[in-house]
């Protein structure tokens, strides 16, 4: 099952994230190697918004991870949210 991580990021946080970067992909790169990260990465023109996707049972790690991530502890992210994602092609999907 897969679920979607969204977040609405702060104004000009391409330059605010400078400070905090490194840790955001470390932590990002952990989540991959654990089988739960599938892909990530920040909306752009503009850069509004991040959208991740995380592969598992649950909601869990996806929500473990927003409240953990760098850039949610540092005040980057004005909010998120997590949302199953019902996948029927591609690889890990689960078709009817």
């Amino acid at each position: 099952m897969h679920y979607i991580l969204f977040y609405d990021l702060v104004d000009h946080f391409t330059e605010k994230r400078i400070p905090y970067r490194k840790a955001h992909l470390e932590h990002a790169r952990e989540a991959y190697e654990r089988g739960e990260l599938v892909l990530g990465g920040s909306l752009a023109e503009p850069a509004d918004g991040s959208v991740l996707v995380f592969n598992g049972a649950s909601e869990g790690a996806a929500e473990k991870f927003a409240k953990t991530d760098p850039y949610v502890v540092n005040g980057l992210v004005k909010s998120w949210r997590v949302r199953k994602w019902m996948t029927v092609n591609g690889e890990g999907s689960t078709p009817p």
